[in-house]
């Protein structure tokens, strides 16, 4: 089992920027993947960007350029940083571990960029 708990979502204007955080009840070291989905009202869950294991990173190409995925392997951690921020951007953003065949999420933040 893997807990894990985000943080950061919040309101901002189109053109901002945010960084969401993910803190995992145990050690990501191992793991096959980490990353972020999201899900905007009225439409299904889509990934965002996520780290493989080995460290190859993959990012939606609406976000290409724009999001940054990172982890803090001391801390459990893992960041998105998600700059020139869109109103499309605006979903709740649930942060994943995919772990030997079992995958877990988070709880979710709302992200809410405005016009």
């Amino acid at each position: 089992q893997v807990q894990l708990v985000e943080s950061g979502g919040d309101l901002v204007q189109t053109g901002g920027s945010l960084r969401l955080s993910c803190a995992a009840s145990r050690s990501i070291l191992s793991i096959n993947a980490i990353g972020w989905h999201r899900q905007a009202p009225g439409k299904q869950r889509e990934l965002v960007a996520n780290i493989i294991y080995g460290g190859r990173t993959n990012y939606a190409d609406s976000v290409k350029g724009r999001f940054t995925i990172s982890t803090d392997n001391a801390k459990n951690t893992v960041h998105l940083q998600m700059n020139s921020l869109k109103p499309e951007d605006t979903a709740v953003y649930y942060c994943f571990v995919g772990h030997r065949g079992s995958v877990y999420w988070g709880q979710g933040t709302k992200v809410t960029v405005s016009s």
